[in-house]
């Protein structure tokens, strides 16, 4: 479905427009709103819904209502990055300046919200466009431009590029008379369609919206039609009369009635950034995990007793085709549940060896296509969040950070409020923020800690590898009051070359990363290492508390052994 379309014509028309994605069988979008100059006056009128039901009855004002019409319209369909579903948070966007009312609406979403510019105007809500809007509203009015037409058009290109450094920047900003465009140049598509008389019936539209410029009378305009996605042909006329091209990234537009009357270009293509706050839909992967430890020893080992994680996690989300464990000496030995519930094998040895392997070999198809599909569900969540005190007791084992000094929890306190503040208090936003820079901003650096690293070290060295990043993840999750547990178990990271990359190096042993549990969600995988949300390329094993609740193997030696040399291998690769 288009994100934004804004339509700007040489005179009044009263449009239909056909909401479809709230129809049964559709995806619901997590809100719409639709704003418009009844009349031609500098005032404009807002339609928006937040996590709209289906057939909603506001959704059929936009339909057939009489009093939608105008020479202006923009429309927006929101997917939630930055925010709550609420009517605060639901574009477009209205402020009053220079006696008349600006609309603006966003497709895209930046990485980091811009920082503030002084100014009378102040977002409401908590999303990146809202604080765009804002700062180009204030700064507007420190030259005391009052409208579009008194602005310079090279100026404005300079904080638009500016602002695209930081992320997607399709826009679309109105001020009643005239209409600015920007097309961004990370990646989001802007199509400009040209409208051109004669014509008698004008439809087009997707799957999941329609528009009519004819349906409550034909009255044959001249006009633009800017939208994230090219609309199809759906009745009369729009084919031949409806040409559309595609804004090259960068295309700054200034429409009015209709036609454009102003052009500038910010630079064309930047380098698209990675997708990380909304993974993409993927399918189920099945894939052959073989994980082999060898333990060898200077000296015979007499007796001994270990424990065994090797055995994957089997449930909704991810399904054991097959597993077998084997070990290459004589034991005694028995499976069982932790409380944790991961399936754990105690063996007992009484033989004397030099030497043991022990191979896990297992089929697992992993099933989470879609990390962040419980959208639909309408959770929304701010922090600090609130627990029933049975919920509480419960997740108490996974609440309670590490124990450090109180002057190192205080400052990794501060750096996951920091993390809140910058999120308006958002738990999504922030749990992906923290999760983005511990990937950027902490070197991968094999050798550079031990177990005994605390989350503090890694704060301030800012090095260490999985298990490090893990355990910073879990401390400052915590101390914002998100339950958060340690998971061992395996990523795969695509064909092997003769010589490993050094990403690919994680695969090559057990991988860690954390889960964190959200409210009416449940709980969801997040791999700081990578800056990624566990999907279909993660194959759960054992959790727990910390790495001891969760390490694949460990043991006592009783009698005998020294000199112990440790060596494990282990292979994730496509099934079949």
């Amino acid at each position: 479905m288009p994100n934004l379309l804004a339509m700007s014509f040489e005179g009044e028309l009263a449009p239909s427009f056909t909401l479809r994605c709230l129809e049964a069988g559709h995806t619901l979008p997590d809100g719409w709103g639709l704003g418009y100059y009844p009349k031609g006056e500098p005032s404009a009128a807002i339609l928006k819904e937040p996590a709209p039901p289906q057939t909603s009855i506001r959704s059929q004002l936009a339909l057939a209502w009489e009093q939608v019409a105008s020479n202006l319209f923009v429309l927006h369909i929101r997917h939630a990055t930055w925010g709550a579903l609420s009517d605060a948070n639901t574009q477009p966007f209205a402020r009053t300046w220079g006696r008349r009312d600006w609309v603006m609406a966003h497709a895209g979403s930046l990485d980091r919200k811009p920082a503030d510019v002084p100014g009378p105007f102040e977002p409401v809500g908590s999303t990146d466009t809202e604080a765009i809007f804002c700062g180009l509203l204030n700064r507007c009015v420190e030259r005391g431009w009052k409208n579009l037409a008194e602005v310079d058009l090279d100026v404005v290109l300079g904080w638009l590029a500016e602002v695209n450094e930081g992320g997607e920047l399709s826009i679309c900003l109105t001020d009643g008379r005239d209409l600015l465009v920007h097309a961004d140049r990370r990646g989001v598509p802007l199509w400009l369609g040209t409208l051109a008389p004669p014509y008698d019936k004008i439809a087009f539209g997707d799957a999941d919206l329609d528009v009519d410029l004819t349906r409550r009378g034909a009255k044959s305009r001249k006009g633009a039609i800017v939208c994230s996605e090219q609309l199809v042909p759906r009745d009369g006329d729009a084919e031949r009369a409806l040409q559309w091209r595609q804004l090259e990234p960068g295309r700054l537009l200034v429409i009015r009635e209709g036609a454009v009357i102003g052009e500038r270009s910010t630079g064309g293509v930047l380098e698209t950034p990675r997708k990380r706050w909304q993974p993409a839909k993927t399918e189920p992967r099945t894939f052959d995990v073989v994980h082999r430890t060898i333990y060898k020893y200077e000296k015979p080992v007499e007796r001994s007793t270990h424990v065994l994680r090797l055995t994957p996690v089997h449930d909704r989300m991810q399904a054991v085709r097959s597993h077998e464990l084997t070990i290459s000496v004589p034991y005694q030995g028995r499976d069982y549940e932790d409380v944790f519930g991961n399936r754990v094998r105690r063996i007992a040895i009484e033989s004397p060896f030099s030497e043991m392997v022990i191979e896990s070999n297992s089929v697992i198809e992993v099933l989470d296509v879609d990390p962040l599909g419980f959208g639909p569900l309408r959770v929304s969540s701010t922090i600090p969040l609130v627990w029933m005190p049975w919920q509480r007791q419960v997740l108490d084992p996974f609440l309670l950070p590490a124990e450090l000094p109180e002057t190192q929890l205080g400052e990794l306190g501060e750096y996951a409020m920091s993390f809140v503040k910058r999120n308006d208090y958002d738990l999504l936003a922030t749990l992906l923020d923290i999760n983005d820079t511990i990937h950027r901003e902490f070197a991968y650096q094999q050798g550079a800690t031990t177990v005994l690293t605390s989350a503090f070290d890694v704060y301030v060295n800012r090095r260490g590898v999985c298990q490090d990043f893990t355990n910073l993840f879990i401390c400052l999750a915590r101390l914002l009051g998100v339950p958060a547990r340690y998971v061992c178990g395996y990523i795969y990271t695509g064909p092997k070359a003769a010589e490993l990359l050094p990403h690919q190096r994680q695969g090559e042993a057990s991988h860690a990363w954390v889960q964190l549990y959200l409210p009416q969600v449940g709980w969801k995988g997040f791999d700081p290492t990578n800056g990624i949300l566990t999907q279909t390329d993660h194959v759960r094993v054992a959790v727990g508390r910390n790495y001891l609740d969760a390490t694949p193997t460990s043991g006592t030696i009783f009698v005998g052994g020294g000199g112990e040399t440790l060596a494990v291998e282990v292979r994730v690769e496509p099934h079949g």
